[in-house]
């Protein structure tokens, strides 16, 4: 497995013809790429930035590299098994919010983890994802939390991966060269006090030479994204050590503009995080090439910046600030993220979480990106809330819902309600007035030939 070329992450634009009444979009967009991407480009993320009359602005997350698929086929993000009705055993509900697009809900380190643990108390699952409950050097999700990495969930709701409950995983931990040995410390006594604390089990560290080069970017819409670059290091690590541990935590530097991390803590929350992008984007390739839990940190990036005072910060990046490592809660979440199972008759065993038992899906108004379309496509409920919403696409009532598949809520708090209807199998529009009455529609019944008429008759 040595020797995998030049493996970079980049962030393509394309504009792709609508779909008429916006149906069957997942398809629509697997055969529109097909013809807008290079057999060496492989999609592992997408998010549709905006829509207008004639067409879609996809941005689209790419793994690049001529070995890729040699390294490993990895199957279509667009690839979807449609599930075969709904498990009534437990309510699972799914909360995302977007890496990269500025929530105001979930825009920041962790701030989206009070609205988790409430949508937690009103299922008997969440499965959530690390934008949502990552705090830097804190991670408070909910009891009955599984965290996945993005790409995971995607598959998921797609019905192409199923998600098995562990107690404890090996976790292996890979970060950057840098020429500070102070700042490689931080990630190493950040391990040692997760062994020593909540027994964390270690399956090696290991430190990455040439480290890897990721920068962070924005896309024509805003959000943010990024470049990677010298990937092959990380893939020929996981490929070669598979067998020794059951996920990956990642914690290597990302480049930003200088001087902007006193302007970022100086924004009051008005400026996109931009670490998390390409984040996301790398954290999506790792999974989605091997099927393997993964989650990343940014490393601090000088002593310098380590000792500046951010002063008063917006209350939402208040973690961020009192953090050094940023990756105790990459390392909590991991040590008990399901495994990974893409074969489609162990999907079937018992304890197996797949998209037939996920009851709900949670989003901000407005994203529509794979979790949105997979919903659609497999009759998932979906709640779109409005407060904190951050970049949006278009209104999701554009899309062809079935009826009473899609709930739109004001805020957190009414999520939570409708949540708790249709976990009480409540139809959500029962507790709202006014209460309209139901209308008889007239269904004519065909004319019956007459006896006699020319049809013969039995004897």
């Amino acid at each position: 497995m040595q020797g995998v070329p030049s493996v970079q992450l980049v962030e393509k634009y394309l504009s792709i013809p609508v779909a008429p009444g916006n149906s069957g979009l997942i398809e629509h967009l697997a055969k529109a790429l097909t013809f807008r991407l290079s057999d060496d480009e492989i999609p592992v993320r997408l998010v549709i930035a905006a829509i207008d009359d004639d067409s879609y602005l996809c941005e689209v997350g790419c793994l690049v590299g001529d070995n890729i698929p040699r390294l490993r086929d990895p199957q279509s993000i667009f690839s979807l098994r449609r599930r075969n009705g709904e498990s009534a055993e437990q309510f699972t509900a799914i909360f995302v919010v977007p890496t990269g697009i500025g929530a105001e809900v979930g825009g920041h380190a962790g701030d989206a983890t009070p609205a988790a643990q409430m949508l937690a108390s009103c299922c008997d699952r969440l499965i959530t994802h690390p934008n949502v409950v990552n705090a830097s050097d804190v991670n408070e999700m909910p009891a009955n939390a599984l965290y996945v990495e993005g790409s995971v969930l995607c598959r998921l709701l797609m019905g192409t991966v199923g998600l098995a409950p562990v107690r404890s995983n090996r976790l292996a931990v890979v970060f950057d060269t840098q020429p500070d040995a102070m700042l490689e410390n931080l990630v190493l006594n950040t391990v040692e006090s997760a062994r020593t604390t909540y027994g964390l089990d270690c399956a090696g560290i290991y430190k990455l030479d040439p480290p890897l080069e990721l920068t962070a970017l924005w896309s024509e819409s805003g959000r943010a994204v990024g470049r990677g670059r010298r990937l092959e290091g990380l893939f020929d690590l996981i490929a070669e050590k598979a067998d020794e541990f059951d996920a990956v935590a990642i914690s290597s530097l990302i480049g930003v503009p200088d001087g902007y991390h006193e302007e970022y803590f100086r924004s009051d929350g008005a400026m996109i995080n931009p670490w998390g992008g390409i984040e996301a984007m790398l954290t999506h390739a790792v999974s989605h090439v091997f099927d393997v839990p993964s989650a990343h940190a940014p490393m601090m990036e000088s002593r310098e910046i380590l000792n500046e005072d951010p002063g008063r910060v917006d209350p939402r990046m208040a973690a961020e600030a009192i953090s050094s490592s940023f990756l105790q809660c990459v390392l909590k979440g991991l040590k008990q993220s399901p495994r990974l199972v893409v074969d489609p008759e162990l999907m079937l065993a018992s304890g197996v979480l797949s998209a037939r038992d996920v009851s709900c899906l949670i989003i901000p108004e407005g994203c529509i990106g794979l979790p949105t379309l997979a919903a659609l496509e497999q009759g998932i409920p979906v709640i779109a809330v409005r407060e904190g919403a951050g970049l949006i696409a278009h209104e999701l009532k554009s899309l062809p819902w079935r009826p009473h598949q899609l709930f739109v809520a004001e805020n957190y708090w009414e999520a939570a309600g409708i949540l708790s209807a249709l976990r009480t199998s409540i139809a959500p529009q029962s507790v709202r007035r006014p209460f309209a009455r139901l209308e008889p529609k007239s269904w004519k019944i065909p004319d019956q030939p007459k006896s006699g008429s020319g049809l013969k008759q039995n004897s």
